[in-house]
């Protein structure tokens, strides 16, 4: 019977292929959504570490646990920036505060 560990390791590889192959399929024009989903997905992994942490077990899960709240936040400040980035595309831009509306 295979080890839990050689299992997770398994299942890890393969999800990275698949997550690769998944998102190397999306088009540009639907990123800043896939994005946005990503970062609530973020989100859910920082609320299950923070618990992680807390929960008082070992030292190595609660180092991991940590871990997983500094990268999870990480990927969820800079989706956020990004994403208001690629939204600011889209925004007219603004007048000099003395300009007239009237005259280009």
């Amino acid at each position: 019977m295979l080890e839990p560990v050689v299992i997770g390791v398994i299942t890890f590889v393969l999800a990275s292929f698949v997550g690769f192959e998944v998102i190397s399929k999306v088009p540009p024009t639907l990123h800043t959504p896939l994005m946005s989903g990503s970062n609530a997905i973020s989100g859910i992994t920082i609320v299950g570490a923070l618990i992680a942490t807390g929960g008082g077990a070992d030292t190595l899960a609660t180092v991991l646990a940590f871990i997983a709240v500094a990268t999870a936040t990480v990927n969820v400040v800079g989706g956020f920036l990004v994403t208001d980035r690629m939204l600011g595309m889209f925004r007219k831009p603004r007048r000099p505060a003395g300009e007239e509306g009237g005259e280009r």
